[in-house]
């Protein structure tokens, strides 16, 4: 495509494409303009919609069908929220095409600074075996500690709602954790026992 057509450039097309005699002579049938320049506006019009088609078929700059994105990738996410903003919704129909998952502790780690805390850590627990246990270590654990984490948050979360930073109708001081936890557990390996600490 080669760019968006105005109404003048589609009138001057129709008017090239007119046959010949006098029917079509402007100077005799003045009004075939006015017929003209109404279907070059309804073309341009098209023109520019068939656009915007285009830019909605790449949620990168979806606006319009955000809900048929929403329903073809299962959207809006049950952790997030049932109610969430247009822009929220949006990035979260891009997030969810993009996302890759994976069993690294990064993966984790990403999820959490992306719900606003960006001092997590994850400490990963170990059962004790013969010849790498050592006297004195913290926790020693049981068999099923080798399948335990922790997500460490690292504090309070940064971007929760407050007066002057929110939209109207937004909660104040909303620190969203249930939908960190909503998260981490769903992505979490089905073996493991996830615990997740806020101090």
């Amino acid at each position: 495509m080669g760019g968006i057509r105005t109404a003048a450039q589609y009138q001057a097309q129709l008017r090239a494409l007119l046959p010949s005699g006098p029917a079509w002579d402007p100077e005799r049938v003045p009004e075939l303009e006015e017929v003209l320049q109404g279907v070059a506006v309804e073309l341009a019009r098209l023109d520019a919609r068939a656009a915007d088609l285009l830019n909605e078929m790449d949620p990168a700059g979806v606006s319009e069908l955000v809900p048929d994105w929403e329903r073809v990738m299962e959207l809006p996410d049950p952790c997030l929220g049932a109610t969430p903003l247009f822009d929220d919704r949006r990035l979260a129909v891009r997030r969810r095409l993009l996302a890759v998952g994976s069993q690294a502790v990064g993966y984790y780690l990403d999820i959490a600074k992306s719900q606003g805390y960006p001092n997590a850590s994850i400490t990963e627990h170990e059962a004790p075996r013969m010849g790498r246990a050592r006297f004195g270590a913290a926790h020693w654990g049981t068999w099923e500690a080798q399948f335990m984490w922790t997500l460490n948050t690292g504090g309070r979360l940064l971007l929760g709602r407050r007066y002057g930073a929110s939209y109207w109708g937004e909660r104040f001081g909303v620190n969203p954790g249930s939908a960190l936890e909503c998260l981490i557990h769903r992505s979490a390996p089905a073996h493991t026992k996830v615990h997740i600490n806020y101090d």
